[in-house]
């Protein structure tokens, strides 16, 4: 049974939010940012390491390529020769299933391969919103900002909260897992929804989930939250 737990990027969007419900449910948690990563290394007590870590920025990526490389793939590499004797949780994204023709996805896909599907758990998360969030579509279209992809994209939208639940009540499961909600917004009618002056332009980049368990929230739920963060 998992009890201690090393937060690898626990300064980050999913990570401060990860090591708040790890917490929560009782763990021993084990906050690892860049300064003290070098001391979480040989902790014999950590048995489950959440990579928190790799960029977030699909775009970012398609402009620095080298440098998505090295902090997906080489990364991920880094962190499983340091922590051997622990399992691996690596947060991934759908985007290894759905844009293998991206820099972005090709990297998110190369890491997962470094991962024993025997033994470690790959996490594959899309959209997502929390009230700490900063950046992003949702961000842009609140904020009345251009989006750089169509306005017909549909997106599964996915609160955080449960999405780190979802991850911590399947720690003892392996291979790959995507958490996220069922159904999907189209960026357009959100933006419509909520009066954003927002325009489209760019392809269709949907990000949507397959099918699975019936305890998944419904993806219009984020109407409510965009509503609020506009104040209607």
């Amino acid at each position: 049974m998992t009890k201690t737990i090393a937060i690898i990027g626990s300064n980050g969007f999913v990570g401060k939010v990860m090591s708040q419900k790890t917490q929560e449910k009782g763990f021993d948690c084990i906050q690892v940012t860049r300064d003290n990563y070098h001391l979480a290394v040989g902790n014999e007590m950590i048995d489950c390491v959440i990579n928190c870590a790799m960029p977030s920025g699909r775009f970012w990526a398609k402009n620095n390529s080298t440098a998505d490389f090295q902090e997906t793939v080489e990364k991920t590499h880094q962190i499983k020769t340091d922590f051997q004797g622990a399992k691996l949780i690596q947060i991934s994204s759908i985007s290894a299933r759905l844009q293998r023709d991206t820099v972005y996805g090709r990297n998110k896909l190369a890491a997962e391969g470094l991962l024993n599907p025997k033994a470690d758990l790959i996490i594959r998360l899309g959209p997502l919103y929390h009230p700490s969030m900063t950046k992003g579509a949702l961000i842009d279209i609140i904020k009345n900002e251009n989006v750089f992809v169509s306005g017909e994209t549909k997106y599964a939208f996915t609160p955080l909260d449960w999405a780190c639940e979802h991850i911590l009540a399947n720690l003892s499961s392996c291979g790959i897992l995507e958490v996220g909600s069922k159904g999907y917004v189209t960026l357009g009618v959100l933006a419509s929804e909520i009066g954003s002056k927002s325009m489209f332009e760019g392809e269709i980049d949907d990000q949507v989930f397959l099918e699975g368990g019936s305890d998944r929230p419904d993806a219009t739920k984020i109407f409510d939250f965009a509503r609020a963060r506009v104040g209607l």
